[in-house]
């Protein structure tokens, strides 16, 4: 498997992905859409067969993973897509990776701790505006548990310039 960013011809695929997973491209973070068509993606393939999406945004100091999706569950994808969204931001010259999850989505919970992200923000009752923006988010999530909160989980990346005398 092999890590690329985005290509034009990814284009209809990345579609097909946001539309299955998210409800199309608009994205709901803290009460805001953000448009994943406009964000830097990068996709995993295996023999040319796409097998997984991470959409990224740029800020001053951080990326933020948008979006992460397999479409090949076990086999390293989600985590291969960590790793190259880490070390591109370390190329970026950014510190902090983050990303928001639900309160429900306990998977995604333990699958971005055990890789080394940590819990930093809660932000309570977020989904209440996320409603107004996005009407379609639902009421209950996965597990049957109220889609109430959404989690900020955030990735300290290593200082280039530690230790360096100067």
């Amino acid at each position: 498997m092999t890590v690329r960013p985005a290509e034009p011809r990814d284009e209809e695929w990345i579609l097909d992905v946001l539309a299955t997973s998210w409800g199309g491209p608009l994205i709901e973070r803290l009460g805001v859409l953000v448009d994943a068509r406009e964000a830097v993606a990068f996709v995993v393939e295996a023999d040319g067969v796409p097998l997984g999406l991470a959409t990224c945004l740029v800020r001053p100091n951080e990326v933020e993973i948008l979006t992460l999706d397999s479409r090949s569950e076990g086999r390293g994808v989600g985590s291969l897509l960590l790793e190259r969204v880490a070390s591109w931001a370390a190329e970026l010259g950014v510190r902090r990776v983050m990303l928001l999850t639900t309160n429900d989505n306990l998977h995604a919970l333990r699958f971005y701790q055990r890789r080394g992200y940590r819990l930093v923000a809660f932000h309570r009752d977020s989904m209440i505006e996320a409603r107004r923006v996005k009407p379609t988010i639902p009421e209950l999530g996965h597990h049957g548990i109220p889609l109430t909160d959404e989690l900020e989980l955030e990735l300290v990346l290593p200082s280039q310039h530690l230790g360096r005398s100067g």
